[in-house]
C-alpha cells in the first residue's frame, strides 16, 4: 500500500502571504489556480491516483478551509475514485513539521511507504518509476531531481550507487548541477530521524525560550522542521537517502508568470495524456495554432485565431479577428473583436476593448540549454519593473484603442489609456 501526500505551500507561500503570485492569488488558492486548464492540484492528483494499490490522497497545507476547496476535493474523488483528504496545520509547520504533525494520520492504514508533492512544482510525475527505483535500493528515502544550478536544492551523489552524499539548500557557491523537484518517496522510518529534530528543537526551546526580542509558541518552533534543510542534510552520506534522476520536464510555479511556462509543459503532455482535451482546426471554428485548451462553455469567433500555448477558461467570450498567443484566460473574459493578447494572464471576469493590444515579456528558460530553468526574477531592477508576464486581475477593463505592456494590473481597475512597465494599483 503507498499513501501519497501533497504539501499545499511550501513554508515560505501560504495564501496570506504568497505574494509573488499576487494579483491571482487574490481570487483562488494558488494551489487551485488553473493550469492547462484544470486546478493546479489536479495534475499532482491525476498522477497519484495512476500508482498501484493507492488507497488514499492527503492534503497538508495551512490554507483555511473554504467552499471552492470542498467543492475540488469532492470533484476530484468522483473523478479518480479515489479518497482525498484535507489536513489543515494549526500554524506554518514547514515541509518536515506537517508531514510530523499528521504522521498518525499518514501511517494509520500501516503503508510500506508513501509520497510527498509539493503543490508548486509542474511535472510528469515519475511517482512509478521512483518506487521501482526504491524496490531496487532496498526501499530507502528517495526523491526525484534533473540537472539544473544554483537557487535550488542541490545534491551531490555517488554515480555509481545514486546515494546522496551531500546535500545543500540554495547554497550561495556553485554545489552541483543535480538539483531537488519537490518529489520525495519516504518509508515511515522518516518520522524517527523527524522526531529526533523535533526533540532537538524542544531541547532548544528550554535553553533558548526567546526568538528575537518576541518570546515566541515553544510547540509551533519545535515542530517547525524544514525537510530540506533540517532533514536531508542530516541523512546525506548516512546511505539513508537516494535520489532517483528524471529527464522529464520539470518547472516551479512560484510567480503568477511562471504559470504560463507551465501551462506549455502541460498542454505539450496532453498529446499523450490527454489529447482530447487539445483543441483542432475544424469547419466552424477559430483558427488553432500549437497546443490550445478552450473549455465546451467558451464563445469563440470562427475569425478568431488561438496559439499556441494558450488556455480558454469556462464561460469566455472571444469575439471577431481576435489574437491570443502564450497566454490564460480566465473564466468569464470578455475579448472584443480585434484585440490582441500576448504573453499574458487575463483575468475572472475581465474585458478587453476592441483593438486594445495587451501583451507581456515571456520570460522563458534558456531553449538551447536542455537542462534550463525558469527563474523567479525579482520584480524590480535598479528601481525600474523587471519586464515580465503582464496579469490583469479579476474584473479589470480595458478599454478600446489601448495598449498594455509589462504591467501588473490590480483586481476591478477601469483603466482609461495605455499603460507601459507598471503595476497599476
Amino acid at each position: 500500500v503507498v499513501q501519497p501526500l501533497l504539501l499545499l505551500t511550501n513554508p515560505h507561500l501560504y495564501y496570506f502571504s504568497g505574494t509573488r503570485f499576487r494579483p491571482l492569488s487574490f481570487e483562488v488558492p494558488k494551489p487551485l489556480f488553473p493550469v492547462a486548464g484544470v486546478p493546479m492540484l489536479q495534475h499532482h492528483i491525476e498522477a497519484c491516483a495512476k500508482v498501484p494499490n493507492m488507497k488514499e490522497i492527503l492534503l497538508i497545507g495551512f490554507y483555511q478551509p473554504n467552499e471552492e476547496l470542498t467543492r475540488f476535493l469532492f470533484n476530484a474523488q468522483q473523478e479518480f475514485k479515489i479518497s482525498i483528504r484535507y489536513l489543515q496545520e494549526y500554524a506554518a509547520l514547514g515541509t518536515g513539521g506537517g508531514i510530523y504533525h499528521f504522521r498518525d494520520q499518514i501511517v494509520s492504514g500501516s503503508p510500506e511507504a508513501f509520497f510527498v508533492l509539493n503543490a508548486d512544482v509542474c511535472s510528469a510525475f515519475p511517482l512509478a518509476e521512483m518506487l521501482s527505483f526504491q524496490k531496487e535500493h532496498g526501499e530507502p528515502n528517495s526523491f526525484a531531481n534533473r540537472k539544473q544550478s544554483m537557487n535550488y536544492g542541490c545534491i551531490v551523489e555517488n554515480e555509481e550507487t545514486n546515494e546522496v552524499l551531500h546535500y545543500v539548500e540554495k547554497p550561495s557557491t556553485f554545489v552541483s548541477d543535480i538539483i531537488n523537484c519537490g518529489i520525495y518517496l519516504f518509508n515511515p522510518e522518516i518520522f524517527q530521524h523527524i522526531g529526533s529534530v523535533f526533540q532537538k528543537n524542544q531541547q532548544d526551546m528550554l535553553l533558548y525560550p526567546y526568538d528575537g526580542e518576541e518570546p515566541t509558541n515553544g510547540w509551533h518552533r519545535a515542530e517547525a522542521i524544514r525537510l530540506e534543510q533540517d532533514i536531508f542534510t542530516a541523512l546525506a552520506g548516512q546511505g539513508k537517502l537516494y535520489v532517483y534522476k528524471t529527464l522529464r520536464f520539470w518547472s516551479q510555479i512560484k510567480s503568477a508568470g511562471s504559470a504560463i511556462y507551465a501551462s506549455r509543459l502541460y498542454l505539450d503532455q496532453y498529446h499523450t495524456t490527454h489529447p482530447e482535451r487539445l483543441a483542432t482546426n475544424k469547419e466552424g471554428g477559430p483558427k488553432i495554432s500549437g497546443n490550445v485548451y478552450i473549455h465546451p462553455t467558451a464563445n469563440i469567433d470562427p475569425t478568431a485565431m488561438l496559439g499556441p500555448n494558450v488556455s480558454i477558461g469556462t464561460g469566455v467570450t472571444i469575439g471577431a479577428g481576435v489574437r491570443v498567443r502564450e497566454s490564460i484566460i480566465l473564466h468569464g473574459a470578455n475579448l472584443q473583436d480585434h484585440c490582441c493578447v500576448l504573453n499574458s494572464i487575463v483575468g475572472w471576469d475581465s474585458t478587453i476593448g476592441k483593438w486594445a493590444r495587451v501583451e507581456g515579456t515571456p520570460s522563458d528558460p534558456n531553449p538551447n540549454d536542455p537542462f534550463a530553468k525558469i527563474d523567479s526574477e525579482t520584480l524590480f531592477r535598479e528601481g525600474k519593473l523587471t519586464p515580465s508576464i503582464t496579469i490583469l486581475g479579476c474584473n479589470v477593463t480595458i478599454p478600446s484603442e489601448v495598449i498594455i505592456l509589462n504591467s501588473i494590473v490590480l483586481p476591478h481597475k477601469d483603466l482609461n489609456r495605455s499603460f507601459k512597465n507598471q503595476i497599476i494599483l
